[in-house]
């Protein structure tokens, strides 16, 4: 097994684009310099992901997931950190050059690799089978040739065939040296009591499930059989890579067009899906014959705001599914729904009508959903006034559900014209049902609470002594300014001969914490100083490369903005006063370049580290959750965090100094009393005097309105 080298990470890591990445996976909308859109970790109706294009960095503020292009990766899709490389080079075309890894890495590789690679490869047996061996031409080929499939949807969706032999794959598996376990694992194979291991999928057509970034997660297989005591459709089990909850089929296909054109199609099974997409409506997903479930909803909200549900003419499967669309109300998606002539399903109509065909038929006949419902439960109710109150209940729920106050009025506008009832009477009890569903709501929140305080044991703190979790706030303090901070410059040091020489934040941070003695408490907080350590010493190497790049891109600026100058009819005066202007501006791009470049190189290190801790941690350090608004700064300069370094870092570091003296102080005063009563020690006093008095000192300094730095 081979592990990506550094040089390539790093190329990978430059090359990057969070907007990109994200966009991927959740639609994004410009706000300001960055972009804001759902996230992708929790259930929200409100953006809160906010994209910062000039940092590299993404981050939700309510549930406080993120981080760099890798970082998402790993969480959202639940790759491991090479995993998450590989994918961004295969994304942005990067040659991957690769070392061998030692026997200690090989142990550590994640069970979910295994599984993954279980998974492709049966990807590619399924298909080989369909198209090149003669059982899965003559059966399985010739099933999707007689439903209309066309090669090129065979090929998009990588459809495939199982020989009808009980252990064709685990065979060729084993031949090709994948472990049992791991094909037992993804439901490829079943172990039986006796200890006897076969195919789950065999004699069936394969429709394999990929997760939004491409990843097989999961199988589908059909049989071809009559025999009515066999299942017709048979489905990969749950496992660390496949929560059926959490996907919709198709939607890997789908989301491009679905984010192009603002609204998903939502279907039932395998073969509506490839048959609307080979008729050109391409924005379509399925829950492959599941009731629809949040994480479902989830990943719909995160790709639109519209969603269609097509249904055929069966008023069973109608109803059964009406509670499924609540939902989609609930989170705040506009639903509507379409129906098809008697006879049809989304696959049968597709294959009978042309793209524009399709088209037309959707625009014109798919209904708001709380109109399409009254109109099916009024029609059942007929006039029977008891179940017409029924439904109109019904109706009102369904409503209550809808976030937005605005489209909940215009709701009981429409159903008091269609049901001919008082609009007025209608709110009302609109809102009886709402506080009734508030209350119930918060009961089952409060019974959650009480059994997850019953059930649950409190999670262990990264180090349970008092003086670790005393001093922790003030280290993040410091660690936030080197995170973020650490290559830019800070202040002047002399040299020893008397010439003045830049400080960086990190060369302040190591020469004050030296001073003193200071080392990080927190293992994460020492592990994440190593590796800005370890960073900022290749820059050097780098350095001149940024230079020369800042002072190409000033060359070319200034190149055209005298261009620029020329045409313009200018006295001497205004030409000189536009010189002095544009070279002034260059220097600022210039400079701004420089510390640019600076700021981002130590923190996207970070925040793409392959340990979860320092990662999350770096990513958390990195991101500032507030930004002024437009109000505050269009009249009045205001001063940024990086303009005010020159204060806050000596400040933070004094605080620090001054927590690990309470430390200290609190260390001798629990030596004393743990002496005999009536008994003392002088020197422990005289030491608790000394550092009393020094504790004050920095009281004294941090109480300053204004602190000047000490020089080192």
């Amino acid at each position: 097994m081979k592990k990506i080298d550094q040089e390539t990470v790093r190329q990978i890591l430059d090359t990057a684009n969070i907007v990109e990445v994200v966009s991927d996976f959740v639609s994004l909308k410009r706000r300001g310099a960055n972009y804001i859109g759902l996230c992708p970790f929790h259930n929200e109706r409100t953006p809160s992901f906010s994209v910062s294009p000039a940092r590299g960095i993404c981050k939700c503020f309510s549930c406080g997931k993120g981080g760099s292009p890798v970082n998402f990766l790993m969480e959202l899709e639940q790759m491991s950190f090479q995993e998450a490389l590989r994918y961004l080079a295969n994304k942005y075309h990067i040659e991957i050059k690769e070392r061998e890894v030692s026997d200690e890495e090989r142990r550590q590789e994640n069970e979910r690799e295994s599984m993954w690679a279980v998974n492709d490869f049966a990807l590619q047996h399924f298909e080989s089978n369909l198209t090149a061996h003669p059982d899965g031409k003559a059966i399985g080929l010739a099933y999707f040739r007689e439903r209309g499939i066309n090669d090129a949807m065979i090929a998009r969706f990588h459809l495939g065939y199982a020989l009808d032999r009980s252990n064709a794959l685990y065979e060729a598996a084993k031949a090709k040296g994948f472990d049992e376990k791991f094909l037992v694992d993804t439901g490829l194979c079943i172990r039986n009591d006796r200890g006897q291991v076969y195919d789950r999928f065999k004699g069936r057509v394969i429709y394999p499930v990929h997760s939004i970034s491409g990843k097989v997660v999961a199988f589908g297989g059909r049989t071809l059989r009559s025999d009515k005591q066999m299942a017709k459709y048979v489905n990969s089990p749950e496992s660390a890579i496949y929560h059926k909850s959490s996907q919709l089929y198709g939607l890997y296909q789908a989301k491009r067009a679905i984010v192009e054109r603002g609204k998903c199609i939502l279907v039932e099974g395998y073969m509506d899906v490839i048959s609307m997409h080979q008729s050109g409506v391409e924005n379509v997903v399925a829950s492959s014959g599941t009731s629809l479930t949040e994480g479902q909803i989830r990943l719909i909200h995160r790709f639109a705001e519209n969603v269609t549900v097509i249904y055929d003419s069966d008023a069973a499967g109608i109803k059964a599914s009406l509670r499924g669309i609540d939902m989609l109300l609930a989170e705040g998606l506009n639903v509507k729904v379409l129906l098809l002539p008697e006879g049809d399903d989304p696959d049968s109509f597709a294959q009978h009508h042309t793209s524009s065909q399709v088209e037309d038929y959707l625009s014109a006949n798919e209904t708001d959903f709380i109109r399409f419902k009254t109109k099916i439960l009024m029609d059942e109710a007929a006039d029977d006034p008891i179940r017409r109150a029924d439904v109109i209940n019904d109706i009102l729920r369904s409503i209550s559900l809808i976030p937005d106050l605005v489209k909940r009025q215009v709701y009981i506008a429409e159903c008091s014209r269609m049901l001919g009832i008082n609009e007025e009477s209608l709110g009302l009890q609109l809102s009886r049902i709402a506080s009734k569903k508030a209350e119930d709501d918060d009961k089952r929140a409060q019974r959650r609470a009480a059994e997850e305080s019953l059930e649950s044991q409190p999670a262990a703190p990264v180090d349970d002594s008092r003086d670790s979790g005393f001093l922790k706030g003030y280290e993040r303090n410091v660690l936030r300014y080197v995170v973020k901070y650490a290559l830019c410059e800070f202040c002047e040091e002399e040299d020893g001969t008397g010439n003045l020489m830049p400080m960086t934040v990190l060369d302040y941070v190591r020469a004050e914490m030296k001073r003193d003695g200071l080392t990080f408490a927190h293992p994460v907080h020492s592990r994440i100083m190593e590796i800005v350590e370890e960073t900022a010493a290749t820059w050097p190497d780098i350095y001149p490369g940024i230079l020369a790049r800042a002072e190409e891109h000033r060359r070319r600026f200034l190149d055209k903005a005298y261009a620029d100058m020329r045409e313009q009819e200018l006295n001497v005066s205004a030409i000189n006063a536009r010189e002095a202007q544009i070279k002034s501006e260059a220097d600022a791009l210039y400079r701004q370049e420089i510390d640019t470049a600076a700021l981002d190189y130590v923190s996207r290190t970070l925040c793409s580290a392959p340990d979860d801790d320092v990662r999350r941690l770096s990513t958390e350090l990195s991101i500032e959750r507030y930004q002024l608004s437009k109000v505050h700064t269009k009249h009045t300069k205001v001063e940024s965090e990086r303009e005010a370094l020159i204060r806050l870092v000596p400040r933070a570091i004094s605080e620090l100094k001054g927590a690990v003296l309470d430390v200290m102080i609190h260390r001798l005063q629990t030596r004393l009393r743990a002496l005999p009563p009536g008994s003392t020690d002088l020197t422990v006093l005289q030491e608790i005097m000394r550092l009393t008095a020094l504790r004050q000192e920095f009281a004294h300094f941090l109480g300053e309105r204004t602190i000047t730095p000490r020089k080192i």
